[in-house]
């Protein structure tokens, strides 16, 4: 299940370019509430990785997480439901774009806390090791994170304690509007040593790269050769967050887009299908989006009288507030 096999990754990629877009235009009609972090540019590195998983391995993801969800095998009108707040999305409408998971496809969620994800995922698989399951885990996080002390604590952690987490920093050149020059020292990857995790360097925009270094880094782990690092190079082609197509930040120079945007992983994965074949992929994702859409949208929205359900694992319900 974890060969080579580019007819996959060509639809992850296509499935997830198209799944953002479709949900950008949501966002500037009103349907999801508060916007997104698109995920434009950075596809190949979700489908890569997770194209190198099983199905019970765990992941755990970022605030620009909607990539991670649907390459590790959610259903995308669930997703979409989730993003527009609806009763019928991945977790009832209550998670939304920064919190969605899937725990039956082994998604534990993403997390909005730079960092947080990490220590998260470590502690999941240490546990499920325990418990006798033969999984590895791997956790996202973006340039930004990585001088976050909970990283850190969580590759001390699965380094002392051997657990199989593959770190994968998603290098896109900018935490928010900050460039990784002024904001990192040293390496990101060159941060495994000190911890004594082997550590490698992919280009994040060739997915078939991004799968096979995965492939690499969990045939070792699964083997018992504990965690390990891998920095993605990438680019993020549109906004942070959608809030900057009205402020219009000027933080990147035009041309410094252009050039990112000239390797697109849409197009390098594309690249290597029959134009046919291409095609037929193509409308068989805008025909999927297409009913998830109409899904997302014939969703009832969450019951208000239920906003304090779900806070604690026990079912007790919260009281509300008063006197």
């Amino acid at each position: 299940m974890t060969g080579s096999d580019p007819l996959r990754l060509y639809r992850t990629v296509r499935l997830i370019r198209r799944f953002e877009e479709r949900a950008i235009e949501l966002v500037r009609a009103g349907q999801i509430v508060g916007g997104i972090h698109p995920y434009l540019g950075q596809e190949g590195i979700a489908a890569g990785v997770c194209a190198a998983l099983d199905r019970e391995d765990l992941v755990t993801g970022t605030h620009r997480g909607h990539g991670h969800v649907l390459a590790k095998g959610a259903d995308p009108a669930r997703m979409l439901a989730e993003l527009c707040g609806r009763v019928t999305g991945l977790n009832r409408g209550r998670g939304g774009s920064m919190h969605a998971a899937d725990f039956g496809v082994g998604v534990l969620g993403a997390n909005a806390i730079v960092g947080a994800a990490g220590a998260i995922l470590t502690g999941a698989v240490w546990e499920r090791r325990r418990r006798g399951a033969d999984i590895v885990g791997v956790t996202f996080f973006g340039d930004g994170a990585v001088n976050e002390g909970m990283l850190l604590e969580a590759f001390n952690l699965a380094a002392l304690w051997r657990v199989p987490v593959l770190f994968v920093c998603e290098n896109n050149g900018y935490a928010t509007t900050m460039p990784v020059e002024g904001a990192v020292a040293g390496t990101i990857a060159g941060r495994a040593a000190a911890f004594g995790m082997p550590a490698a360097a992919v280009d994040g925009q060739d997915p078939e790269a991004v799968r096979e270094v995965t492939a690499a880094a969990v045939a070792r782990m699964r083997a018992g050769g504990g965690p390990e690092l891998v920095e993605a190079r990438t680019y993020r082609f549109d906004a942070h967050h959608t809030f900057e197509h009205q402020v219009r930040l000027d933080y990147r120079p035009p041309e410094e887009v252009a050039e990112g945007r000239s390797r697109d992983p849409v197009d390098i994965a594309g690249a290597r299908l029959d134009p046919a074949v291409r095609a037929e992929v193509d409308a068989a994702v805008e025909a999927e989006l297409d009913a998830a859409v109409e899904y997302a949208l014939a969703g009832p929205h969450p019951d208000p009288a239920t906003a304090l359900d779900h806070l604690y694992a026990s079912g007790l319900t919260a009281r509300t507030g008063g006197g």
